[in-house]
């Protein structure tokens, strides 16, 4: 006889797997589809293998100012085959380890393309998975733009270009989103000329404006160039470069360069899962869920970037414990009050909340501190004293909105704002919490005492 499982998840990304896993723990009976790598897009071709390049790019540049700290190296180089060998070890090790942890749940891995026939049965090469439960995980694929030269030589997507032989002198990325600008820092620091294309007026419309026009002017400073407001109509083949061309009022602009990335987003994937045939209510690309991430078919679930939203794989993960809590009985809502926004470049970007323009349109009354990391000493000892740490806070409760960072490990110090706009903190009682010195988490406690009395440390700008 066939075993029925508990809870059958179709996906294996960062959203399947945990919810697997969780559900295992929980006491159900699991069976995982994935007709890939475990670990999804997120460990196999974006966020893992993305930053293990970022760090060869950091390691870079940190040894180019050796001689700022008292130290002499002779020669500095690129080995891109070596950084990329180092890339592929990184993720392997890690599917690797996602892979134990399922057989340690005893969770049954199916390998293929899954295909919902109803609500109680997947089918899965052929072979029929009897279940109460399901799951959609899917994640998402890459998106293109409807513009001719998509195919022409030269032209890779975010997938493509992890696994690059050569170094391009020169790259144009098509796209000002987060993707997008990590891939121009990393590829500017192995020493390509890189342009960015943006078709907003702003590069990474999430983050905070003031941060963002700040870091703007760093790319600048760094050698990237940063177009604006330029939607791209098409790619051209100019003998051996791409060049890519777009609209202005004065007339048609163009550039050309040896590697053009197309870094244009991402949608929701749902092919095999016979979602039309089933009724699935969808909203555009994504699959429609309530707050409990219930389809409109019953005992039918969906979480990640399948049902877009927050397409980012720590919001996949948060979800897929929700559906499992509610698909074995439980009742749980989703809460998008705090979540955190990484952006990891070269200074970092973090954000968690309101920013101050979202504050001003929603017409609240608020009140903004920021404290600059060339004010904190901690700063000063890593060589990295760009940027701040800024907290909008509710102006009669000190309630904490939103705080944005851009600095050294802002990337690790959001964590402390996640929690404060998560549990409705104020920014005395970040104020009032003890920390460490010395320490770069002392910015963060500097710029909740600018909406108190004053930071200890540096005048601090306020406003509201």
């Amino acid at each position: 006889m066939e075993t029925e499982y508990d809870v059958t998840i179709i996906g294996g990304g960062p959203g399947g797997y945990v919810a697997a896993i969780y559900a295992s723990q929980l006491g159900a009976r699991v069976a995982l589809v994935e007709k890939d790598c475990l670990g999804g897009t997120c460990l196999n071709r974006g966020c893992i293998p993305t930053k293990s390049l970022l760090r060869s790019a950091e390691v870079l540049q940190q040894a180019r100012r050796a001689s700022e700290f008292g130290l002499e190296i002779d020669h500095i180089g690129v080995n891109l085959p070596q950084i990329i060998a180092r890339k592929n070890k990184i993720v392997a090790g890690q599917v690797a380890g996602i892979k134990q942890l399922t057989l340690a749940g005893n969770i049954s891995i199916y390998k293929g393309t899954g295909h919902i026939v109803s609500p109680t049965l997947v089918e899965v090469n052929d072979e029929e998975i009897p279940t109460k439960r399901i799951i959609i995980a899917t994640g998402s694929e890459t998106a293109s733009l409807p513009i001719p030269g998509l195919d022409l030589p030269g032209v890779v997507n975010t997938d493509e270009i992890l696994d690059v032989t050569k170094l391009p002198q020169s790259l144009i990325v098509i796209g000002g989103n987060v993707v997008g600008v990590e891939f121009a820092t990393i590829f500017n620091a192995f020493g390509t000329k890189v342009t960015i294309l943006e078709m907003r007026p702003f590069l990474l419309e999430p983050v905070d404006l003031e941060i963002s026009q700040r870091f703007a002017q760093i790319l600048r400073r760094q050698g990237i160039t940063i177009i604006t407001s330029a939607t791209v109509k098409a790619i051209r083949q100019e003998g051996t470069m791409a060049k890519v061309v777009w609209d202005t009022p004065e007339g048609e602009r163009g550039i050309e360069a040896q590697m053009v990335l197309m870094a244009t987003g991402r949608s929701p994937y749902t092919e095999g899962l016979g979602l039309t045939e089933l009724g699935m209510k969808m909203k555009r690309r994504a699959i429609a869920v309530n707050e409990r991430l219930e389809t409109n078919i019953p005992d039918i679930y969906a979480i990640g970037d399948v049902i877009g939203g927050h397409m980012l794989a720590h919001v996949a993960s948060y979800e897929g414990k929700i559906a499992v809590e509610n698909a074995l009985g439980h009742s749980r809502r989703v809460d998008y009050q705090a979540v955190p926004i990484c952006v990891f470049t070269h200074p970092e970007i973090a954000g968690v909340g309101l920013t101050e323009n979202e504050a001003k349109t929603r017409e609240l009354s608020y009140k903004v501190s920021s404290f600059p990391f060339r004010a904190c000493g901690r700063a000063h000892t890593l060589g990295e004293t760009t940027g701040m740490v800024k907290i909008v806070c509710e102006a009669e409760s000190g309630r904490v909105l939103g705080m944005h960072i851009m600095g050294p490990h802002a990337d690790d110090l959001i964590a402390e704002g996640v929690l404060a706009v998560k549990y409705s903190l104020t920014a005395k009682d970040i104020a009032d919490t003890m920390h460490a010195h010395p320490t770069l988490p002392e910015a963060v406690l500097e710029a909740a005492l600018g909406q108190l009395g004053g930071s200890i440390h540096f005048q601090t700008k306020q406003a509201g």
